[in-house]
């Protein structure tokens, strides 16, 4: 397995090759009001019409993919609260690979029933008062299995990255690039890409403002641990960003900035409206730093990874009501 060190753009290549014909490759969507609200000629990256909804399924194909059969007949263990798990769960079941996934009690109902669905076995625990990392570390060792992480593993981090390169193969090279974060694989991922196709691109990352612990990493040059933030952005929902993902970070991302759950709401309602899509909470922190200038982008050709759609309907006619 690389390390975060030495990962480069021909990585996310190889990346690209080996999800080929298991990953959907996105569509890209513009919209002339978005372009007239901000100034900007702005792309969107629809990972929310992704496989089980989200981004996700990049990385957790491509480390299932690169397992040896040794693996394979032992089985994989994941934690998440709920993108990533059904990510496993799905590509596990293509590889025929036997799956285990630990999800918090509290994770949206929807994302434990699709998991469950894609035939993986579910284990919960309490993301309040336990360590899923902890859990998930004793698990594996327990029953052999292999630990993949939501984000901090160099394969799901370039797994990931093949979203924006999609995007610049289609769109041509950006002056921004606008990408959610939680642990950090999708922005690393992103950024290396950036830095093969597109190298004058700004890439930042966007936060709930609630749970800023990246942007607080990213300004100490070291990992800041949070309490669990509460943020509507559930896929945000974590205490700290993965080293490996952070060293990357550091390297390639030009700034991580932050935005609010009423801003995630209103990007929700314009994406319902005048798209017509549904993208979950935490897909909309790209878009909702574009939409309120969190980093300028008027004038600018500025890319927008939207990560995922996976927000059950009872809640999401809440939030855009």
């Amino acid at each position: 397995m690389h390390t975060a060190d030495n990962l480069t753009f021909s990585d996310i290549q190889a990346a690209a090759q080996r999800i080929k014909g298991h990953a959907h490759r996105t569509p890209v969507m513009t919209s002339a009001t978005a372009n007239a609200l901000t100034g900007a000629e702005l792309f969107f990256k629809c990972e929310n019409f992704q496989r089980i909804g989200a981004f996700k399924f990049r990385g957790a194909f491509n480390a299932l993919s690169r397992f040896s059969e040794e693996q394979r007949r032992n089985g994989v263990l994941t934690y998440s609260s709920g993108n990533h798990a059904q990510a496993i769960a799905l590509a596990a079941r293509l590889l025929k690979i036997r799956a285990v996934i630990i999800m918090p009690e509290d994770a949206p109902v929807l994302k434990i029933q699709a998991t469950k669905g894609y035939g993986a076995e579910v284990l919960t625990y309490n993301r309040y008062t336990e360590n899923r990392e902890e859990i998930g570390r004793k698990l594996a060792q327990e029953r052999n299995m292999t630990l993949i992480p939501p984000y901090d593993h160099p394969d799901v981090i370039c797994g990931q990255g093949t979203a924006a390169m999609e995007l610049f193969e289609e769109v041509g090279e950006l002056d921004v690039l606008l990408v959610c974060l939680g642990g950090g694989g999708l922005l690393a991922g992103s950024a290396l890409a950036a830095s093969g196709l597109s190298p004058h691109c700004k890439v930042i990352g966007v936060e709930p403002e609630l749970g800023d612990d990246g942007r607080q990493s990213f300004r100490k040059g070291e990992i800041v641990h949070i309490d669990v933030p509460d943020t509507i952005a559930d896929g945000a929902k974590v205490t700290h960003v993965g080293s490996h993902n952070f060293a990357v970070i550091q390297k390639h991302v030009a700034d991580i900035v932050t935005v609010s759950d009423a801003q995630l709401i209103s990007a929700m309602k314009f994406f319902a409206e005048r798209m017509k899509m549904v993208v979950e909470p935490t897909g909309c922190l790209a878009a909702a730093a574009a939409f309120n200038q969190v980093w300028p982008v008027t004038g600018k050709r500025v890319g927008v990874i939207l990560s995922g759609g996976n927000v059950d309907l009872q809640s999401f006619a809440q939030f855009i009501s």
